[in-house]
């Protein structure tokens, strides 16, 4: 179980007060599930994943607990699949990444037998970044991540730019994984896709968490939702399920 409690980040300012950008986040995602954050954009969804997995700037304060199964998070017990795809090296082969990250987690890795578990074939560990399509890339940025054995795995926007196919590939990946026991926590704005994998997601707005609901409450118009702007972000995204 990843429990985060009260997480609270503020950024320190020069010649400013410090800006707080998340406030009191509570958040329980059980390992084997899917666990969804969703909000606009803005409203500190990215940030939530560089608390967890440590990658916060410099000028982050942050206050509140990130406990692994009742205990700190060990080193490469998180991995993070960040948003940006320029994430990848364009100066080294997808291969080569992931062995990469497997080094640096003390671990052997070989790329052509992990790859086919992500949809991809062997071969695409001999391709260089910028030969993939934005849904390859997503999911080499996926292979990274597992890569360095981490048995809890965010990823961070990951159907961003992708067209709808792809998406929903991406999003039942994720799914499939958590299938397999990983841990997955998903930081998205692609509600609808969310609403099909996880088993829980919480609603942000403006760095406060507003519900905490089963996916299945985002159905219909949203009547099983207690707030309104959690009914609103659902119903605006709900008009057409493939945007």
């Amino acid at each position: 179980m990843l429990v985060v409690k009260s997480l609270t980040v503020r950024f320190r300012r020069h010649g400013a007060p410090s800006l707080t950008v998340l406030e009191g986040l509570d958040l329980a995602a059980p390992r084997g599930a899917v666990t969804g954050i969703c909000g606009a954009s803005g409203a500190g969804k990215s940030l939530i994943a560089a608390a967890i997995a440590g990658t916060l700037p410099r000028n982050a304060d942050v206050s509140g607990r990130i406990l692994v199964d009742g205990a700190p998070p060990s080193r490469g017990g998180i991995a993070l699949a960040p948003q940006g795809l320029d994430a990848l090296d364009p100066l080294a082969t997808v291969g080569a990444q992931i062995a990469r990250f497997a080094r640096l987690a003390d671990r052997t890795e070989d790329p052509a037998a992990l790859l086919p578990r992500l949809g991809l074939a062997p071969t695409v560990a001999q391709a260089w970044p910028h030969e993939l399509s934005g849904g390859m890339a997503r999911r080499a940025c996926l292979a990274t991540a597992l890569a360095t054995g981490a048995g809890w795995l965010i990823a961070d926007e990951p159907t961003a730019g992708l067209d709808a196919a792809a998406a929903e590939r991406i999003m039942a990946l994720l799914g499939t994984l958590a299938s397999d026991g990983y841990g997955v926590l998903v930081i998205s704005h692609d509600l609808p896709r969310l609403a099909a994998v996880a088993g829980e997601i919480t609603v942000l707005q403006e760095g406060c968490a507003v519900e905490t609901a089963p996916a299945s409450a985002f159905r219909g118009n949203g009547e099983a939702l207690r707030k309104p702007f959690a009914r609103r972000l659902w119903q605006a995204q709900n008009v057409c399920p493939a945007c």
